[in-house]
């Protein structure tokens, strides 16, 4: 009974994804929102590599 109901949850799920020419699952990634990245509100990972190239004052100078 169980698998059953996960089976036709799952084919709920893809009918979009199934009949649409280009269906795909939707973007749920905090990066897939176009107001966010509007704002520049970005994931942690991302924040982190951003975060990393960023120099400070000291290692600009030092490059002079």
């Amino acid at each position: 009974m169980t698998l059953i109901i996960v089976a036709i949850c799952t084919i709920l799920l893809c009918i979009k994804v199934i009949i649409k020419k280009n269906g795909r699952f939707p973007n749920t990634h905090i990066e897939g929102n176009t107001a966010l990245r509007k704002k520049k509100i970005y994931c942690a990972k991302t924040e982190e590599r951003l975060q990393a190239m960023h120099k400070n004052l000291y290692d600009r100078m030092k490059e002079e």
